[in-house]
């Protein structure tokens, strides 16, 4: 979780400054890697601590990564549609739409992971709370053993599975949220791979 936290951050830094709300990268960087620190000194080690303010510290890294991105991602799509100088070069466009598609695979997984059933914190120490996804393992605990719980990866792969396939993945959404969340996951990785891929194609003709 913490090394796709903080590649979201270094990614960030190669995005064209048309591409940015006005930030400094570096500036981005450092507050996610801060932030990233003091919830590891929080919860050092197996994430078992549930505290409101490590969720508070957790919800507000999810956020700024997602704000970031979403701004570019806005800035990306208007750039296109207006034609912006940025978007003549096939290359750089390809480029960007991959870090802004990316960082968006890993916000929409930290985000799920971080909300199913109260937190990695509260799944850790047998969460109360009915399960948002559904996964394989838990159909076949004799796999993975009974005690099997979801962890980053899981919900990370879910994520990525979500943004390529358009479609439900192997894990079901069982909460009105999680299908919310999934449906605006597809929308916004179909519109921006569509308007990237076709404006490249476009220009390298």
């Amino acid at each position: 979780m913490a090394v796709a936290v903080l590649a979201t951050g270094m990614l960030r830094i190669a995005l064209p400054p048309e591409l940015r709300l006005r930030d400094n990268p570096w500036l981005v960087f450092a507050v996610l890697a801060v932030l990233m620190v003091a919830i590891m000194i929080g919860d050092p080690g197996r994430i078992d601590r549930s505290t409101r303010w490590l969720r508070i510290l957790t919800g507000t890294l999810i956020a700024v990564i997602t704000i970031a991105n979403g701004g570019s991602s806005i800035r990306l799509v208007l750039g296109i549609f207006y034609g912006h100088q940025f978007t003549q070069d096939p290359h750089l466009l390809l480029t960007s739409g991959a870090i802004i598609w990316f960082t968006n695979v890993v916000a929409f997984g930290l985000w799920y992971w971080d909300l199913d059933r109260g937190g990695a914190a509260a799944r850790a120490v047998g969460s109360a709370v009915a399960p948002s996804f559904v996964f394989p393992e838990m159909s076949n605990p004799g796999y993975v053993g009974a005690d099997w719980m979801p962890t980053f990866v899981d919900y990370l792969h879910l994520s990525f599975s979500t943004a390529t396939s358009f479609s439900p993945t192997d894990v079901s959404a069982i909460k009105p949220w999680a299908k919310v969340m999934m449906m605006a996951e597809e929308a916004i990785s179909l519109i921006v791979g569509v308007l990237v891929v076709a404006r490249a194609v476009n220009l390298l003709r």
